[in-house]
C-alpha cells in the first residue's frame, strides 16, 4: 500500500466484497482521488489509525465487525474522521444510527457514480472546512462571560455602564427590548452587584400565570379564601423579603394586580389575598416588558401611576440585528458553555457557517442565536460547525446554499413515475469544459429550466462554450422553436445531437463513445436505434 500524497485527498473504501470495492474504486479515482481499500472492519481501523485518510467509505454489512461498530471505533479514536456509510437496506434504523453514531452520511447500493462523486466532493470540502479552522481559542476568558450577557458593541457598553450605576441604590428600574434579547439577565446582574445579594431573587413571569392566580402567586392567600386554598400560602414577595423581585412582561398584568403592585412601591406593604391584615416586605422591584408601555397607557390597559413608579431608570436592551459585531462572542460563549455540559463535542464554527450568523436578522434575538447553535453542535458530524449543518431557514434567510447531492435514478423515476433510462446527474456538469468528462444524458435534469426562455440561453451559450461546433443558434433553434413542446420533447433534441457529435468525434467508436458519454455500450446502442440514427 504506497503512501498517500499529501495534495491529493485520499479515500479508504472498507467493504468485505472485492467487486464493491473495485467498481467504488474505479468512480472515485476518475476524479484523481487516491483510493485505498481494506477488506474488513479490523483492517480499516487499522489503516485509519496509522494514516487517517480524508474521507472513509464503510460497508454496513460485513462478515465479521459490522459497519455501525467499526464506525463507533473509527469515531471515538479520531472523531473528527469524516465517513460515509454504504448500505443495500435503505430503512429508518439505518439513517438513524448512522447519524446516531456520527457518520457524515449514508449511500445506497446499487452506486449512482454521479452521486458518489457529488457525496465525496460534498464530504472532502468539509473536511477541508474543518481542517481550515484553527483550534479552538475563546475569544474571551471565561471569568468575563459569568454575568451570562455578552456583547462589547458600543450599545452593549451603554447597557453595561447603567447596570453598573443602578446597582448601588435600591432605585426601581424598567428593562425594555424585543422577546430573546437578554431582560432577565440584565435584572439578575443588577441584583449579583447590589447589596442585596446575598438574599433572595426571584422572576416571575407575568404572562405565564392566569389572572385569577397572579394574585395569589405575588401575594400569598389564607386558608378557605378560594375554592383549593386548603391552607395558608406565602406570596412570592413574603418569600423575597430583604432581595429582589423581578416582575417579566409586566405590560400583561390585569389592572387589578397593577393596583396592588403600585401599594407594594408606595408603601411598602402587601395583604394576602383573603387576608385583612397588612404585611410588611422589603422588596426591591425590577420589571421588564416587550411591550409599548407608553402606548398602553394612553389605552388606559396600563395604569399611568405605576409606569411612572416603574420606569424611574429605564435600560433599553437592543435588538440582535443592532448589534451583529457582538455575534462571534456569543456564539463563543455557546461554545464555552457546551464544553462545560459536555452536551456537544463540537469547538469550532466554520468562516462560511459564521458569515450566515452574522448576516442573518435574527427576529428571536440572542435566544435564537443560542438555539441554533444548540441544534447545529447536536447535528455536527465532526469538531466543528459547518455551514451544511446550520438550519436551512437560517441558510435561507441570507440566500447561502449547500450543493445538493444528486437523486439516485431508482428516486427520480419513482418522483416521475416512469423509468429514468440514463442517470440522474448535476446540470452543471454539462457545463464542463470537456464533454467528454460528464455524462451527456445530465441534460435531462435540465428538463424544468430549459423551458424559460432567459435561461434557455444562458444553457445553450454554455454548452456551446463547451461544443464550439455546437453554435449558439444552432443549440437556441432546439429550444426556440417549439417552447410550447414540453421538456422530454427539448430535451430530447438535444440529447440526440449530442450523441451524433460524439460518435462523430469517435469515428462510429461506440465502446469510446460511450465512456465519453458516461453510459454503458448497451444503453447507447439502444439510444441509437430509438432514435433511428445510423453510425
Amino acid at each position: 500500500m504506497s503512501e498517500p500524497s499529501a495534495k491529493t485527498p485520499t479515500i479508504l473504501i472498507i467493504d468485505d466484497d472485492s467487486e464493491i470495492r473495485y467498481s467504488l474504486s474505479r468512480v472515485l479515482s476518475s476524479r484523481k482521488y487516491q483510493v485505498l481499500e481494506a477488506a474488513s472492519g479490523e483492517l480499516g481501523i487499522a489503516a485509519v489509525k496509522k494514516s487517517p485518510p480524508d474521507l472513509v467509505f464503510l460497508d454496513i454489512r460485513m462478515s465479521g465487525m459490522s459497519g455501525i461498530e467499526a464506525l463507533q471505533h473509527i469515531r471515538s479514536s479520531n472523531p473528527k474522521q469524516l465517513v460515509v456509510l454504504m448500505t443495500a437496506f435503505g430503512t429508518a434504523q439505518t439513517a438513524i444510527e448512522a447519524m446516531k453514531y456520527g457518520a457524515f452520511d449514508y449511500i445506497m447500493k446499487p452506486f449512482d457514480p454521479q452521486k458518489v462523486l457529488t457525496l465525496a466532493e460534498n464530504a472532502l470540502k468539509a473536511h477541508a472546512d474543518m481542517r481550515a479552522v484553527g483550534e479552538y481559542k475563546p475569544t474571551i476568558n471565561s471569568e468575563d462571560y459569568k454575568e451570562g450577557i455578552v456583547g462589547s458593541s458600543p450599545v452593549m457598553q451603554d447597557v453595561f455602564k447603567v447596570i453598573g450605576q443602578v446597582t448601588a441604590s435600591d432605585v426601581t428600574v424598567m428593562v425594555t427590548g424585543e422577546s430573546g434579547t437578554g431582560k432577565e439577565l440584565v435584572a439578575r446582574s443588577i441584583w449579583k452587584h447590589s447589596h442585596r445579594a446575598a438574599k433572595p431573587f426571584i422572576a416571575v413571569n407575568c404572562a405565564a400565570i392566569p389572572d385569577n392566580l397572579i394574585e395569589s402567586e405575588l401575594f400569598g392567600h389564607e386558608k378557605g379564601s378560594f375554592t383549593g386554598a386548603t391552607g395558608q400560602r406565602l406570596g412570592k414577595f413574603e418569600l423575597c423579603d430583604g432581595g429582589t423581585i423581578f416582575l417579566d412582561e409586566i405590560g400583561d398584568m390585569a389592572l387589578a394586580t397593577q393596583t396592588k403592585i403600585l401599594r407594594v412601591l408606595q408603601q411598602g406593604e402587601i395583604q394576602r389575598v383573603g387576608g385583612v391584615d397588612t404585611i410588611k416586605v422589603d422588596v426591591r422591584i425590577l420589571a421588564a416588558t416587550n411591550k409599548d408601555l407608553e402606548e398602553m397607557v394612553k389605552a388606559k390597559t396600563f395604569r399611568e401611576d405605576l409606569y411612572y413608579r416603574l420606569n424611574v431608570v429605564r435600560i433599553r436592551m437592543p435588538a440582535l440585528r443592532d448589534r451583529d459585531d457582538d455575534i462571534p462572542q456569543i456564539v463563543d460563549f455557546c461554545m464555552q458553555s457546551l464544553a462545560k455540559q459536555k452536551k456537544a463535542r463540537v469547538s469550532k464554527v466554520s468562516p462560511e457557517a459564521m458569515a450566515v450568523l452574522t448576516k442573518h436578522r435574527w427576529p428571536g434575538n440572542v435566544r435564537e442565536l443560542e438555539n441554533v447553535i444548540y441544534r447545529s453542535a447536536v447535528i455536527a458530524q465532526g469538531d466543528t460547525i459547518l455551514l451544511k449543518d446550520l438550519p436551512q431557514e437560517i441558510r435561507d434567510a441570507v440566500g447561502a446554499s449547500v450543493p445538493a447531492v444528486a437523486a439516485s435514478p431508482a428516486a427520480a423515476a419513482s418522483q416521475a413515475g416512469t423509468a429514468a433510462p440514463f442517470p440522474v446527474a448535476s446540470p452543471s456538469a454539462v457545463l464542463s469544459s470537456q464533454v467528454s468528462s460528464a455524462p451527456f444524458d445530465t441534460l435531462r435534469t435540465m428538463a424544468a429550466e430549459t423551458v424559460a426562455l432567459a435561461h434557455a440561453r444562458q444553457v445553450v451559450e454554455s454548452i456551446a462554450t463547451a461544443e464550439p461546433a455546437l453554435t449558439v443558434e444552432r443549440a437556441l433553434d432546439f429550444l426556440h422553436e417549439k417552447l410550447s413542446d414540453d421538456a422530454e420533447t427539448i430535451l430530447g433534441r438535444l440529447e440526440r445531437e449530442m450523441i451524433v457529435r460524439v460518435l462523430k468525434a469517435e469515428s462510429g467508436n461506440m465502446v469510446r463513445a460511450s465512456e465519453k458519454l458516461g453510459i454503458t455500450r448497451a444503453t447507447l446502442r439502444k439510444r441509437v436505434d430509438e432514435l433511428g440514427l445510423k453510425i
